[in-house]
C-alpha cells in the first residue's frame, strides 16, 4: 500500500460567497517531488495554507504522513518545513538568529541548531550579512533565509511556495542541488512556481488547479496524453490547455497601438 506524505480529502474553503478551493482531493507519495500549478487566483496558496495548518478548511481533511493536520496539529507540523508565500519573517532578527531560532523551535538541540545554521548560511551565501537585520535584506536574501529556516530541521515533508522568485542564478543552482539531496534522503517536496521550466525539470509529478479544482494530474508523459499533445509538448503547452487558456494568449489585434505585423 502506498504511503501518502500529503493527502487532501474533499478540501474546501469559502471566503464569504466565493469558493476558493472546491472539494479538492489529491495524494502525494513519500519521496515524491510534486509540482502544484495554477494561474493567479486559482487556489494554490489557499490550498497550501490549509495543508500546512495556517488556514482552517471550510470542509475536508488535510493529512501529513497520515496525521490529521487539524485533529493533531503539533504532531503534523513537526514533520513539516514551509517556505510560505510572502516571506513572512521576524524582520527585527538577523538571519543567523532567525534560522537558529527555527531549528530550536522544531526541537533541535541548541548546538545542532547553531551548527546547521552556520552551514546553511555559508551554503546560501548569507554568511557576510548573517548579523544584519532581516528588515534590511533584499527580496532574494529574505527568500534564502526563509528556505534555510524551512530545512534546518531536515523535515520529512517540505512545502515550497515560489522558492526561486528573486533568486540569482548561482543561488538557484545551489537550491536545486539542496532539494535534490533532500529528496534522495527520503523527503517529500510539494512545490509551486510560475517558472514552468523549473517545474518540468525538477518534478516527478504535476497537479494543475483552476478555479479551485484539480483539472489535471500526472507525470509529464501522462499530462501530454491527457491534453492530447505530442511527445515534444512543453509543460507550458499542457498547462495552458488544462486551464482552458490555450486560445487566450495571442495578443494580435488586442492592442490597437501596436498594430498588425
Amino acid at each position: 500500500m502506498t504511503e501518502w506524505a500529503v493527502e487532501a480529502r474533499g478540501l474546501t474553503r469559502y471566503f464569504d460567497k466565493k469558493t476558493a478551493v472546491d472539494n479538492l482531493t489529491l495524494q502525494v507519495a513519500e519521496g515524491e517531488f510534486y509540482g502544484f500549478l495554477g494561474p493567479n487566483g486559482a487556489g494554490k496558496s489557499t490550498t497550501i495554507n490549509m495543508l500546512v495548518g495556517l488556514l482552517r478548511p471550510s470542509a475536508g481533511q488535510c493529512l501529513i504522513t497520515g496525521i490529521d493536520m487539524w485533529a493533531n496539529p503539533l504532531a503534523a507540523k513537526k514533520r513539516l518545513g514551509v517556505l510560505p508565500d510572502g516571506n513572512n519573517l521576524y524582520q527585527r532578527l538577523s538571519a543567523r538568529e532567525f534560522v537558529r531560532f527555527s531549528g530550536v523551535m522544531y526541537g533541535l538541540p541548541k548546538q545542532d541548531a547553531a551548527q546547521r545554521t552556520e552551514e546553511l548560511l555559508d551554503l546560501l551565501d548569507l554568511t557576510d550579512d548573517a548579523d544584519k537585520l532581516i528588515v534590511d535584506y533584499s527580496h532574494g536574501m529574505r527568500k534564502k533565509t526563509a528556505l534555510a529556516a524551512a530545512i534546518v530541521h531536515n523535515p520529512r515533508v517540505l512545502f515550497l511556495d515560489e522558492p526561486f522568485e528573486g533568486i540569482d542564478a548561482i543561488s538557484g543552482r545551489v537550491i536545486r542541488d539542496v532539494l535534490r539531496r533532500l529528496r534522495e534522503r527520503g523527503a517529500t517536496i510539494f512545490f509551486t512556481s510560475h517558472i514552468l521550466e523549473v517545474v518540468e525539470r525538477l518534478c516527478s509529478r504535476v497537479g494543475v488547479i483552476a478555479d479551485g479544482r484539480l483539472v489535471a494530474e500526472g507525470s509529464m508523459d501522462e499530462l501530454r496524453t491527457q491534453a492530447e499533445h505530442g511527445a515534444d509538448a512543453t509543460l507550458e503547452d499542457v498547462f495552458l490547455r488544462a486551464v482552458g487558456a490555450a486560445d487566450e494568449t495571442s495578443t494580435e489585434g488586442r492592442l490597437s497601438w501596436l498594430g498588425n505585423p
